[in-house]
Formats: C-alpha cells, structure tokens, sequence
C-alpha cells in the first residue's frame, strides 16, 4: 500500500499555506494518513487558536471515510444519530462540512488533508488547488457506488 511521506505532507503543507496567504487568511493545516494518524500540522501567524483541532478533524475525516467532508453532509443530515455514534467511536470528530479532502493517488487513498481559518468555501477552495497542482486525484464516486 502507498504510503504519503513526511516529505510530501510538507509540501501540501507548504502550498495550502501559501493560498492563505494570497486568500489573506490566517489558516491551519493538518495532513493525515490513511488511517487518520497525524503526520503533520501547521498555523500560521494569526490563525485563531482552534483552528489547527478543526484542521486536524477535518484531514481525518476525509481519510477515513476515505470521501472529501463535504460529500458526507447529506448523510449526517439523512442520519444525524448514527452521524453521531460514528463520531463518538472515532479518534477525532467526523465533520461533514468544507475544508477537508481525501489525498488520494492512482486510485489508492493515502491520507487527508484538512484546512480551517477561511470561509468554508476557502477551506475547501485551498484543499482542492494545492492537490490538484500536485497531481493527487478529486474525483470520489457517491457513496453506495463504486469505490473509484
């Protein structure tokens, strides 16, 4: 299984940073595995002080239910109590909003990224640029469909 390296996370790091700046956001951004373990965390000057916990949450969310956050908020709408139980057995919170992306390469899931400090459009918007730039994939079929 693929692996994303401390050295790639750094670089997602580095380049989400950058897009806050040019936003003129103060954000964090938090890099996950695939199984939603930290490999690296940065706020920038200014970010507000629960940003990087929100980053953090968001990265593993999106690495473990291996879809960006935004693709789950129809189902914690459709099934807030289950939403919640989930939640409650993870590590860290699952969030089903903006700002969270699967990292993911050839197919295979290597991690997450999370970004908070913007509007959720930014986050979202910083996620998205900085990966696609890289060369990760965006694209993440529905849920109930084929795991592409």
């Amino acid at each position: 299984m693929p692996k994303l390296t401390l050295t790639e996370a750094e670089t997602i790091l580095t380049g989400t940073l950058e897009r806050g700046e040019r936003l003129g956001k103060a954000l964090s951004v938090a890099v996950v595995d695939a199984g939603g373990h930290l490999i690296a965390v940065k706020r920038s000057d200014g970010a507000r002080a629960l940003t990087p916990s929100i980053a953090i949450a968001k990265a593993y969310s999106a690495a473990i239910m291996e879809r960006p956050t935004n693709m789950l908020y129809d189902w914690a709408q459709s099934n807030p109590g289950f939403f919640a139980q989930l939640s409650q057995m993870a590590t860290h919170p699952i969030v089903a909003t903006e700002g969270g992306v699967t990292i993911k390469r050839d197919g295979e899931i290597l991690g997450g990224l999370g970004v908070s400090g913007g509007t959720p459009a930014e986050d979202q918007q910083a996620c998205e640029e900085v990966l696609k730039e890289l060369g990760y994939e965006l694209v993440f079929s529905a849920w109930g469909k084929n795991r592409g």
